[in-house]
């Protein structure tokens, strides 16, 4: 019964990094470029939530909404004032700016609300719900449901809605999209917007499932949700949540042995995993022409 635990454990983990991942494959997807500040949108999203239930005693849908809300301005704000005036620039000027983005979002919060650890409270029941002799918490449940969920929606956004369309084309060939009316600005501030509310209920749901909060917190899934979205081929949607799960598994899996080698073993198979298949599992390699 402990493998099944820590299978579904892996599981839950791996869902909230294929949410992060999915966002981080977007935004590659289309702007071309990695948004290494996402992993701080998702602490943020989870301060306003813990405020907004906590301070102020709203219920737990409502500090999840305001949380996408604040999530989602905050992306776009990001994308016009850091990433927007560099999009001829290389892309080492681009990375440079989104390391400075998330340390200053890390500082923000730091004098903001302090360098303690506070203690989340769950926006979901807790209490678990016992199946075939394996107690399976309402918090994982509900995270592995809204991963399935919101990988399903993003997949019928982008493939049958205008935006989603623009979005694609504006992925193959940005000045060809411009020809064609499509207003490659708006396409990538959108893609910021829902990348980033992915990141607040990210945020909220790996809290809920770890009960803890600090200005560092989505640092560390930050990097391994984008190891996630690499692990399964970035730019794919199926593939960020294949990475995301495996990697949640291999993780938990890992810790069972030794928690100190876990993240060794986990970036561990991602170099095997790329020397073998460097496009990742669902990527694909794209040949470009000179």
């Amino acid at each position: 019964m402990s493998f099944l635990n820590n299978l579904i454990t892996g599981i839950s983990l791996g869902s909230v990094y294929a949410i992060i991942a999915l966002g981080y494959t977007m935004v590659y997807g289309i702007a071309k470029m990695l948004n290494f500040a996402h992993g701080d949108v998702i602490m943020v999203g989870a301060y306003v939530t813990f405020f907004a239930t906590g301070s102020f005693g709203l219920p737990p849908v409502v500090g999840i909404l305001l949380s996408i809300v604040v999530c989602t301005v905050l992306g776009v704000v990001i994308e016009g004032l850091a990433y927007r005036p560099l999009r001829q620039a290389s892309s080492l000027a681009v990375l440079i700016t989104a390391i400075g983005v998330s340390y200053f979002l890390q500082n923000a919060a730091l004098l903001l609300w302090g360098a303690d650890t506070k203690v989340f409270t769950p926006v979901v029941p807790t209490g678990s719900l016992p199946i075939e002799g394996i107690n399976v918490t309402y918090a994982s449940m509900v995270t592995v449901l809204a991963c399935i969920v919101i990988m399903v929606a993003l997949t019928w956004f982008t493939t049958r809605t205008k935006m989603g369309k623009a979005m694609r084309a504006c992925s193959e060939d940005k000045a060809a999209a411009q020809l064609m009316g499509i207003d490659v600005n708006r396409t990538i501030s959108m893609t910021f917007a829902i990348g980033s509310a992915l990141a607040a209920i990210a945020g909220v749901l790996l809290c809920s499932n770890y009960q803890t909060l600090m200005p560092t917190t989505g640092s560390l899934p930050g990097i391994k949700a984008f190891t996630a979205a690499v692990f399964g081929g970035i730019g794919s949607i199926p593939g960020a949540m294949l990475g995301g799960i495996l990697l949640g598994i291999i993780e938990t899996f890992a810790k069972v042995v030794n928690t100190n080698i876990s993240d060794a073993v986990v970036f561990a198979v991602l170099i095997i995993v790329l020397l073998v298949k460097p496009a990742g599992l669902l990527g694909k390699t794209v040949r470009e022409k000179v």
